[in-house]
């Protein structure tokens, strides 16, 4: 950072005796403007040549830079002469690299504003229930904690005493608070609000979900997409190109085309300035890490930023069901009484013996009715039938629909037609006569609709894989829309259903969450880890959303396409301003003052068009 500030400084002043010596007699006129362009170009040069000679070490073969063209060309004018226009050479040229600096510079600044965002200091509660200061560092799965009102939660934790009010804009990038009670997960670096909780530790520093997102964010810099590391590569052999052509370029304009000495150098110089591929280097990097960090501040997280382009060519994607297009949360949506049934009596019961149970439906069935008054049962829970009690001497059973053997024609007819919906049915018999059934079913979850729709209309092809039955997974892709349903399968028929789809689509991503959506999201070209999923679908996944908000999927994809088309913008603004100015450089219609506005100007509309990006929604 001080060697930027320096060469900033340095910048400055060139530019400022730059403006003093176009106001000087001619007799000083010359020296001020050579002292302009050392100043001005001074931190280009030397980092332009420094780059060369160390990536010439590296690959031990002469690699030059940019730089070095912009040198050679500002020297070769300094000796014709042109004083002014060297002078302008460099004052455009490093104004433009400072504004690249700046826009690569971006993603870092995000990276070091969330690392101040990282609490370095916790309350830790003691066996005798005092409270000592230490380090985040320092804690220990398993150690209390305590949280006070304006705090930031050191560390990913459960409450265990108390509720709490939590902002968690550092992780999923929502600034709506969230409300926290015991039992509920906490989030290191996310801020308490107007109320104190006691929690416990369930991981380290080091590896907690804001740790995770600092990992993802730092690695995606270092690996850009595959247009941004093809014109890495691409430039030094471009500047080899440029370097051999010069001579070539001279003796055509002093023996062929017959012009003068003086003539041929400053065509010369003026073809070195328009062939440099200044806004070609820049067409791609500032654009991808402005996507990047607009992605991150939104809970968009890349292990790369090739995902980010590939994202862009997708052509098929495949969900998960439960907990990614669902809510992962049955719901009762049916109740039907049997005619003699007591509804106040056996509501009561219902509840008193759900609440002994421990499966899914059990948690929906209970939230769901509202029991009068409390019944102590003893309730017999055998797996694969279900829930028995007796009560004033009769059996009252619970259970699915095969638990029963006999089910009266009526009611039989309505199990059918509710489970062609996908629905899951509950019975509850007194003495084996049906009084009560429940329909429960997982809902879509926000925005599955919108999203399913959206891949639709862009002709992307759209899967649902679920190890539910058929008749369940048909039924809530007929709900979405969802182009093909594979159901009934396991977590290794789920990545062989993948590969399937990649020999017919180029690239295909898998969104899921669970551990069993590992290996399909490790097949994908594309893995998509919901945020709220297991540590084992994240690790292996190249994309997460930190919130199960199916919206920002579709906004990167948006932005994925969006920075393709900048890319490209990029590319043939760079490519057809070199070629205008070659052209017009033979035909001696511009100058070198003219020739390094044009260029350096079109670097700079290059790069403020990737900056675009941060700006998208």
């Amino acid at each position: 950072m001080h060697h930027l500030n320096t060469a900033m400084r340095l910048y400055l002043s060139g530019l400022l005796l730059f403006g003093i010596s176009l106001l000087l007699p001619a007799p000083f006129q010359a020296g001020g403007l050579l002292l302009a362009t050392g100043l001005s170009g001074y931190h280009v040069t030397a980092e332009g040549l420094q780059d060369t000679l160390r990536a010439s070490r590296q690959h031990r073969q002469f690699t030059p830079n940019i730089h070095l063209l912009m040198f050679l060309a500002a020297f070769g004018a300094i000796l014709i002469g042109s004083f002014r226009e060297a002078a302008l050479l460099m004052l455009i040229f490093a104004g433009a690299h400072f504004l690249e600096e700046y826009a690569e510079g971006k993603s870092n600044r995000e990276i070091t504003a969330l690392l101040d965002l990282n609490p370095v200091e916790a309350r830790r509660l003691t066996a005798q229930q005092t409270v000592e200061l230490v380090s985040v560092a320092d804690l220990a799965v398993g150690d209390r904690l305590q949280v006070l009102n304006g705090d930031q939660v050191p560390t990913d934790g459960t409450i265990t005493q108390g509720t709490a009010v939590i902002n968690e804009a550092t992780i999923t990038g929502e600034s709506l608070p969230r409300e926290k009670q015991v039992g509920d997960a906490v989030y290191g670096s996310t801020l308490n609000g107007d109320s104190s909780f006691q929690m416990v530790v369930t991981k380290t520093s080091q590896e907690t979900t804001f740790a995770q997102i600092v990992a993802l964010v730092q690695h995606a810099q270092t690996s850009l997409g595959t247009t941004a590391t093809w014109i890495e590569r691409f430039e030094p052999r471009y500047v080899k190109v440029v370097l051999a052509l010069i001579p070539l370029v001279f003796l055509t304009n002093r023996f062929l085309l017959d012009w003068t000495l003086a003539t041929s150098l400053y065509r010369t110089i003026v073809f070195l300035i328009a062939a440099s591929p200044c806004a070609l280097a820049a067409a791609a990097v500032p654009a991808t890490l402005s996507g990047l960090s607009n992605l991150a501040k939104q809970g968009v997280l890349f292990k790369g930023g090739h995902t980010l382009t590939e994202l862009s060519d997708l052509q098929a994607i495949a969900f998960d069901k439960t907990g990614t297009l669902t809510q992962g949360q049955p719901q009762v949506t049916d109740v039907s009484w049997a005619p003699t049934a007591d509804p106040v009596t056996l509501t009561n019961l219902l509840v008193a013996m759900e609440r002994q149970s421990n499966h899914p439906l059990a948690t929906a069935i209970t939230a769901h009715f509202t029991p009068t008054e409390p019944l102590p049962l003893a309730v017999t829970n055998t797996v694969g039938i279900g829930l028995q009690a007796t009560y004033h001497g009769q059996v009252i059973a619970i259970g699915k629909p095969t638990a029963f053997p006999a089910l009266p024609v009526d009611v039989a007819q309505t199990i059918h037609d509710l489970t062609a919906q996908g629905k899951t049915i509950v019975l509850l018999a007194v003495d084996q006569q049906i009084q009560l059934l429940i329909a429960l079913m997982d809902r879509p979850a926000e925005h599955a609709a919108a999203t399913i729709t959206y891949f639709n209309q862009q002709q992307i092809h759209t899967e649902l894989i679920t190890g539910d039955t058929l008749l369940t997974g048909q039924a809530i892709g007929r709900q979405l829309q969802v182009q093909h349903v594979s159901a009934n399968t396991l977590p290794a028929s789920k990545a062989a259903l993948i590969a399937a789809q990649q020999r017919r689509f180029k690239t295909v991503a898998m969104v899921g969450d669970g551990v069993n959506d590992a290996p399909a999201l490790a097949q994908a070209n594309i893995g998509i880890a919901m945020g709220g999923g297991t540590d084992v679908a994240i690790d292996v996944a190249d994309m997460v959303l930190m919130t199960n908000d199916l919206t920002k999927l579709t906004t990167a994809h948006r932005l994925s396409r969006r920075l393709q088309l900048i890319v490209r913008e990029n590319l043939v603004l760079a490519l057809i301003v070199v070629a205008l100015l070659i052209v017009l450089n033979f035909l001696q219609l511009t100058d070198i003052a003219w020739g390094v506005v044009l260029h350096e100007g079109s670097t700079l509309v290059v790069i403020l068009n990737g900056l675009r990006l941060l700006l998208f929604k």
